[in-house]
């Protein structure tokens, strides 16, 4: 990996964990891990001659949808991915195939090989990930599913030049304060963790310490505990079986932010004040050339 590289485009692809939730902002979008680094990327992009540190140039998508299984994520995301020729893709898929009751390890291992071969030729640079996981029971019950599927990942990895961050074994993102209330996602610290892991992956210079635990402090009191219990139940992990057993999906309907679902396309942002230093505070919708271009040889 170069170190200190710019890139100048990213594309996200994956479920509810690239798409941002539970990073809530205060009108009711959310951010995540992935919108997170495409702001500090771009804001390494160099400008042109009058733009500054920005430059109108950076360019990214993110098309992940909550609740895709990995088949779905190959079959709607993978090809628009892939189409826009992007510098960094990333790939996070198949933690909601193993979450299931009944789950074909071998399909799922299978549809994720097929995305890491149609991706890793398309972009400069792959990065998959071995997703992490909130200590509890949960974890204990799917840790042989999950762990089959990360030694894949790095198997893939190692065939098609992929970079791999591995959250999994990072103590910091075991932590119950990394994640929300729902319990199956990270909260805004732990999307911000994330995405400092994947920038110093990509040879960037690191400026937080991610990996290491938060503090200790004092546990809840069991009865707080028990209240926090069954409002999970009631809020949370309820509709979650209901929608198991019914068949449906939390991302039934849904789109990648950056995905037209008349054209069949992705489609890139890019900042939307390119004039002025600093963070990126909006992104607006780029017609791109380039892009065209290179979604037609793609095609």
């Amino acid at each position: 990996m170069e170190l200190n590289a710019s890139y100048t485009s990213l594309v996200a692809v994956g479920d509810s964990f690239t798409e941002g939730m539970s990073d809530l902002l205060a009108d009711g979008t959310y951010r995540g891990w992935a919108d997170v680094l495409a702001s500090r990327l771009a804001a390494r992009v160099p400008g042109d001659r009058s733009v500054g540190d920005h430059s109108p140039g950076f360019r990214y998508a993110n098309l992940a949808v909550r609740g895709k299984l990995i088949g779905q994520i190959v079959d709607e995301q993978v090809d628009a991915a892939a189409a826009l020729r992007a510098d960094v893709v990333t790939l996070v898929g198949g933690l909601n195939d193993t979450l299931r009751p009944k789950c074909d390890m071998g399909m799922v291992k299978g549809r994720l090989e097929e995305a890491v071969e149609r991706l890793a030729p398309s972009c400069e640079q792959l990065v998959l990930m071995r997703s992490p996981a909130r200590n509890g029971p949960v974890l204990e019950r799917f840790r042989p599913r999950m762990e089959e599927l990360f030694t894949l990942i790095d198997d893939l990895a190692a065939r098609h030049g992929a970079t791999v961050v591995d959250l999994y074994s990072a103590p910091s993102l075991s932590d119950p304060r990394m994640w929300d209330v729902d319990r199956l996602h990270l909260n805004a610290e732990g999307h911000r963790r994330v995405a400092e892991a994947v920038w110093q992956a990509l040879g960037l210079p690191a400026e937080l310490d991610w990996w290491t635990p938060v503090p200790a402090t004092a546990p809840p009191r069991w009865a707080s505990r028990r209240t926090e219990d069954i409002r999970f139940a009631r809020r949370h992990l309820a509709p979650w079986i209901g929608r198991r057993l019914t068949g449906r999906s939390s991302g039934d309907g849904r789109s990648g932010a950056q995905f037209d679902a008349a054209t069949g396309r992705a489609f890139w942002i890019t900042p939307a004040d390119a004039e002025t230093p600093g963070p990126v505070t909006g992104w607006h919708r780029a017609v791109s050339p380039d892009a065209a271009v290179r979604t037609a040889e793609a095609d």
